[in-house]
């Protein structure tokens, strides 16, 4: 799929309208579900992954492969939800330490269920971000840092922290 990606995006760049709606084709369902974690207002989702698409597709040229089709343009649908999220005062992003948690261990497998879903919605956006774009839709933690623009590092440390969340959760859960 990543050289078929590469072809694709080679193609775009070079004026192929088809190339570009499969570009569209593969990465719609995945961006959207991943911004729906964000927001219930399907309005707003749909507006924000049009504006990463249009963004995507105006600056293709710009595009320089150096990651993966999908991790520039979730990068540009995070950023137009900032954006207008920013603009209306509702969430401030929290400020996040650069620290090395890496020698904690955190191996509890999580049920995907109605609970899971209530502790996600407990966490910070940037928390949640990292943790969907890590554990469900498979991206490394560069990619991540790329999307995010934070540091590699700092997106471990927010994966390690939001797991011991989680897991603490899921321990008190457990208790009841």
């Amino acid at each position: 799929m990543q050289t078929d990606e590469s072809h694709l995006v080679e193609q775009a760049k070079q004026g192929s309208h088809t190339a570009f709606r499969r570009l569209y084709d593969m990465h719609i369902t995945p961006l959207y579900r991943f911004m729906r974690q964000f927001e219930s207002n399907t309005d707003n989702i749909e507006e924000w992954a049009q504006r990463a698409f249009i963004k995507a597709y105006l600056n293709i040229s710009r595009f320089e492969q150096s990651s993966r089709f999908s991790t520039w343009l979730f990068r540009l649908a995070l950023n137009e939800m900032k954006m207008d999220k920013r603009s209306l005062a509702i969430i401030p992003l929290e400020t996040v330490y650069d620290e090395d948690y890496s020698s904690v261990s955190s191996d509890v497998e999580f049920e995907w269920n109605d609970l899971m879903k209530a502790w996600l919605s407990e966490l910070s956006e940037t928390k949640r971000m990292v943790f969907l774009l890590y554990e469900v839709e498979g991206y490394s933690h560069a990619e991540i840092a790329t999307m995010l623009g934070v540091g590699e590092s700092t997106s471990r440390t927010i994966l390690t922290r939001t797991k011991q969340f989680l897991q603490k959760q899921w321990q008190k859960s457990q208790e009841l």
